[in-house]
């Protein structure tokens, strides 16, 4: 069975004031390593989806920015398995 490197497949809508959304997807492109970023919205609603192994670090970072809110965090290598079985 193949290992997915990134587990975690992160999910989650970012609500606030003046979010820098090019700031937000430049920091997540290193930070956290992972991968299938996208990061859409303006200043004011961003949703993050994201690919990692860390998605509390993916939203530690966002908190500073607003509200997280529709969190979803799903582990793409038990789906995987369950799906073979």
């Amino acid at each position: 069975m193949d290992k997915i490197e990134f587990v975690y497949d992160t999910q989650m809508l970012v609500e606030g004031e003046g979010i820098p959304v090019d700031d937000v997807r430049a920091h997540l492109e290193h930070t956290p390593p992972g991968d299938s970023l996208l990061v859409a919205g303006d200043d004011e609603l961003v949703r993050v989806h994201f690919h990692t192994n860390e998605p509390w670090a993916v939203m530690e970072y966002l908190t500073q920015f607003g509200v997280i809110y529709d969190v979803v965090i799903e582990n793409m290598q038990r789906q995987s398995e369950g799906l073979k079985g």
